[in-house]
């Protein structure tokens, strides 16, 4: 026989055990948020040392000069694109898409940098198309640019015709300067000297005092840097160029740096102009509630959070805002970037150019993903640019 189990016992005690439950409940909870945030709030200034392997090789025909990849959001892409296989061991090219279904995609191999591209199994699709400025067959000089924390390396890559138009390049987070390449063809064309350049914790240039991104809030610091060298030798005009979180760096640049009279126009590809938009897209997109988002801006911002973080001083996240902050820029902006960009959201840019339409020119996308604008539309990519800085006031 099973008995019916009962409670036994006055109303008010099991009330009040109820409340203790509930109490718990939401301190367990309350205690699992704040552990994620600052999970959350370290993985974001921590650079990371090695990028995943996110797509499977289905199959490779080298006699056919062709490779299967399974369907990502980044495999049916049309366009020329990097493909890093076998963790980072090989790297080739792949091009048009020739066969494709829904579980798989059959691209045309461009061609086999190094590595065993038959043997992979695994590798990851990146928008860099170059490796270095040899690939672009144009002069070039390896520099180095003088920063607080050591000499940070660099491409100088001149113009035809020696001039003062410069452009800067400065790289997303996570990647190195390879980046930029694609943006010095459409420069050199239009008469600049571009300035390729690698900055604190990004692999290349020299650690700072606490090994952590500032987001911006820092970096900007190595872009003046850059620019004073670019100034010692001849530079009279620069434009700042910023990829993803480079966007970031280089809006500071042109507000902070005391030599921003110097800069007459920002081009930005897939920036992040809120740092409160990616946080809370990139905490969605795991699965976490906003909670754990708006608490790792905390952990980030406050001078606490830097016994969990690492970090030796605070972000500022206001001041990285630049929706809140359009009325201050005054300078013409190239805006470009697509609405399913996967990482950054495009929802900072399209406010930025809603408030700013006076200064800013938006070039919108729908499919090109993250900073691979270039790689989907290369001919309206350049198009762009060469259009905006033909338009640029005459100094």
């Amino acid at each position: 026989m099973i008995r019916r189990f009962e409670w036994v016992g006055r109303p008010s005690r099991i009330a009040a055990l109820t409340g203790v439950i509930g109490v718990t409940t939401v301190a367990v909870a309350a205690l699992a948020s704040s552990v994620l945030s600052g999970v959350m709030a370290r993985r974001i200034v921590t650079p990371s040392a090695k990028r995943a392997d996110d797509v499977r090789v289905d199959g490779v025909d080298l006699a056919a000069g062709t490779i299967t990849l399974a369907s990502t959001a980044d495999s049916v892409l049309q366009g020329d694109y990097s493909f890093w296989f076998s963790g980072d061991s090989g790297h080739a090219h792949v091009g048009e898409i020739l066969r494709s279904t829904p579980v798989a995609v059959t691209r045309r191999i461009l061609r086999v940098d190094y590595g065993d591209l038959a043997q992979a199994r695994r590798g990851r699709l990146g928008g860099y198309s170059y490796l270095g400025p040899w690939d672009l067959a144009v002069e070039y000089d390896d520099v180095l640019i003088p920063t607080q924390a050591g000499d940070a390396p660099a491409w100088l890559i001149p113009a035809t015709e020696p001039g003062g138009k410069w452009v800067i390049q400065v790289h997303g987070r996570g990647v190195r300067r390879q980046e930029t390449l694609r943006a010095v063809p459409v420069f050199r064309d239009a008469g600049y000297t571009s300035l390729l350049i690698s900055y604190r914790n990004d692999g290349e240039a020299p650690v700072s005092t606490d090994g952590r991104y500032g987001l911006g809030d820092t970096e900007w610091q190595d872009v003046e840097a850059a620019m004073s060298f670019a100034a010692d030798r001849g530079a009279t005009e620069i434009v700042l160029m910023g990829w993803s979180m480079g966007g970031a760096i280089v809006l500071q640049t042109a507000t902070r740096s005391r030599l921003r009279e110097l800069v007459v126009g920002v081009v930005l590809d897939s920036p992040v102009i809120d740092w409160a938009d990616v946080v809370a897209f990139q905490g969605g997109s795991l699965g976490l509630p906003w909670t754990v988002s708006t608490g790792a801006m905390q952990v980030l911002g406050r001078r606490w959070g830097g016994l969990i973080t690492g970090q030796t001083a605070p972000i500022d996240f206001r001041r990285l805002d630049f929706v809140s902050r359009a009325a201050e820029l005054d300078l013409p902006v190239l805006l470009m970037h697509s609405d399913d960009d996967g990482y950054v959201p495009a929802t900072g840019s399209r406010a930025l150019a809603v408030r700013r339409p006076d200064i800013v020119t938006f070039l919108p996308f729908t499919v090109a993903r993250h900073t691979k604008l270039w790689n989907y539309d290369r001919e309206g990519w350049n198009q762009a640019i060469t259009g905006w800085l033909a338009a640029l006031p005459v100094r």
